[in-house]
């Protein structure tokens, strides 16, 4: 920016909180971004024009994700997979039937040999006894096995939001609402992460940058209101309203100027950056 254009005369009724009047301020961007690739390969697709208004989180442009697409499917019938085995609990119900029917069997065998003893050998004791510690644990075995499928389940999905974040990645977003002005890169051209694919830049909101003498402007202005006036060539002035927000702590020790910048609404983006203006900034409301 040229200080030396920028020089101000700020009208001063000798109150710090009286209207202060500059007669030159420039317009700037507040934010801009050049929205780069996150993965790997071929821009495929550019879905939106130079000059086209976007919303935060609009689909810009599209990378190549077929093979990413091929992965979900896969990683998506796995977690299906995964997910009927830990939902699937038959094994645990058989095992404890089994474990009742042993516990049974073993209860009636003994049952018998406190009426008619001998009836039952204690090798055929030993043998049910041995059935019924064997049921109970294949409950614990069915149990582990059920838990270790709901884990595998887990594993599956985590492994699907990866590849569902990869796919997203593929896609170029408008991290900001704003203007689409440039494309640094052609459909078919090849990317690498953070190859800047598209310039976007914010334009409801503007930056109105000007130099005030020291002490003409104290730092406690900030959050004063403030009216942003502009030419425009064949139509009357324009003029949008605005907040002071910044005032350099800092004295140029050449000119003893300090630099400031207020930020102006721009709703039907009619202001530019660049433009010229003349900024008023009002008196706080008692």
């Amino acid at each position: 920016m040229n200080t030396a254009a920028l020089l101000i005369t700020i009208c001063l009724t000798g109150d710090a909180t009286a209207e202060i009047q500059v007669p030159a301020v420039v317009v700037t961007l507040i934010e801009q971004v050049d929205v780069p690739a996150q993965e790997q390969g071929v821009l495929l697709k550019r879905l939106v024009t130079e000059g086209q208004v976007v919303e935060e989180g609009h689909v810009l442009g599209q990378m190549d994700d077929r093979d990413v697409k091929l992965l979900r499917l896969r990683a998506e019938a796995e977690v299906e997979q995964a997910r009927r085995l830990a939902e699937n609990d038959l094994k645990v119900r058989f095992a404890e039937k089994s474990c009742e029917v042993a516990k049974a069997e073993l209860k009636r065998a003994r049952d018998s040999v406190d009426k008619f003893p001998k009836s039952v050998s204690q090798t055929e004791l030993d043998r049910l006894q041995l059935l019924a510690d064997k049921a109970a644990l294949e409950i614990e075995q069915a149990q582990e096995d059920l838990a270790a499928a709901r884990i595998q389940q887990s594993l599956k999905q985590h492994d699907l939001d990866r590849i569902k974040l990869q796919q997203e990645r593929r896609r170029i977003i408008a991290p900001i609402t704003g203007v689409v002005v440039q494309w640094k890169k052609h459909q078919g051209e090849w990317l690498e992460p953070g190859t800047p694919v598209v310039r976007v830049i914010r334009m409801h909101r503007l930056r109105a940058e000007g130099f005030a003498p020291a002490g003409a402007l104290p730092r406690e202005a900030i959050g004063r209101s403030v009216t942003l006036t502009a030419a425009m060539p064949g139509q009357p002035p324009l003029k949008l309203p605005g907040e002071l927000v910044y005032v350099s702590p800092e004295i140029d020790p050449v000119n003893n100027q300090i630099r400031f910048w207020a930020e102006v609404d721009n709703p039907q983006l009619k202001l530019q950056p660049g433009q010229s203006g003349a900024l008023v900034i009002h008196p706080l409301k008692k």
